[in-house]
């Protein structure tokens, strides 16, 4: 009988911050500054920052998730998906509290050179983007428990993150980063539709009312399948009205993979479902490389 070690803390701690969820993250910032770069326009600095920024948002937002969850009584012992520190005592809720409140923090200073570039609207968004982070799971109204974290991250992961991050480059707001948002947003959300796909029984048990409560699991596959299929569908839209180059067709090289996704998620249930969150991760993240590169090219 083979003996488990306890987890070391480095490790938990990347388990807290959830490494694989990062690229939602980081490919709106990619996408946002190729369309910049595309017409000759880059701001090395504002890169960084960008990144920067959209990286501890997206922890912050994990953290705020896995501490707001844990005190709601969302995550239990029936948890379906990956280890919750929280809720599994690796970490002391007060801990997970701080730590969500630092990357906040760090995340306004990244805005502060984002704001003395952009100027108010990029206050405002910033600004947004963290209550958004926290009120995503906290907060009197919280808009995970109440059917609007699909909204909520269709938004602020993708159409905004990719069109602001193109603005700070070029200081307007154009049709290609708009256009070229549409896919990124698609993606990242039907992340958060396997996630609630997969916890909807718990969900439903404490209370978090996701579309996947509300509306059922079927409506959550369909809605699965309109947002992957929706992400091919707009590329010719972002090359012909974009005035992007004919190598904005590049995902389409990952199709066989979204094939894959779409037959897991239409299918299977609770904890086969894992199998299939991290696939979406995975094509959000490829997909957003190659529609990178296809607006560089």
């Amino acid at each position: 009988m083979t003996i488990q070690s306890p987890p070391k803390p480095l490790q938990i701690w990347l388990m807290a911050i959830r490494v694989p969820t990062l690229p939602a993250a980081v490919v709106p910032v990619l996408v946002g500054t190729a369309t910049a770069l595309a017409d000759g326009v880059l701001r090395p600095l504002v890169f960084v920052a960008a990144l920067l920024a959209a990286l501890f948002i997206q922890i912050g937002t994990n953290l705020a998730n896995d501490y707001f969850d844990y005190q709601k009584g969302a995550d239990t012992s029936e948890r379906l998906g990956p280890t919750r520190v929280t809720q599994s005592g690796l970490i002391a809720p007060v801990v997970v509290r701080q730590a969500m409140l630092v990357c906040f923090a760090l995340a306004a200073l990244c805005g502060l050179y984002l704001i003395s570039v952009g100027g108010w609207p990029i206050l405002l968004i910033g600004v947004f983007s963290i209550a958004s982070g926290i009120l995503y799971t906290g907060g009197p109204f919280p808009l995970g428990y109440n059917g609007l974290g699909d909204i909520f991250t269709f938004i602020f992961f993708g159409l905004i993150a990719v069109v602001f991050t193109d603005f700070l480059h070029s200081d307007a707001l154009r049709p290609l980063a708009l256009l070229a948002s549409l896919p990124v947003a698609m993606l990242v959300t039907a992340i958060i539709v396997v996630n609630n796909l997969r916890d909807a029984p718990t969900d439903r048990k404490a209370g978090k009312r996701t579309l996947a409560v509300i509306f059922g699991e079927r409506f959550a596959r369909m809605e699965y399948a309109f947002l992957v299929l929706g992400a091919y569908i707009t590329l010719p839209v972002v090359w012909f009205w974009g005035g992007a180059s004919p190598f904005t067709l590049l995902p389409w090289l990952t199709m066989p993979l979204a094939l894959t996704m779409l037959d897991l998620v239409g299918k299977q249930r609770g904890k086969a479902l894992n199998a299939g969150l991290r696939g979406t991760a995975r094509l959000h993240m490829i997909f957003g490389a190659l529609l990178t590169l296809g607006l560089l090219l």
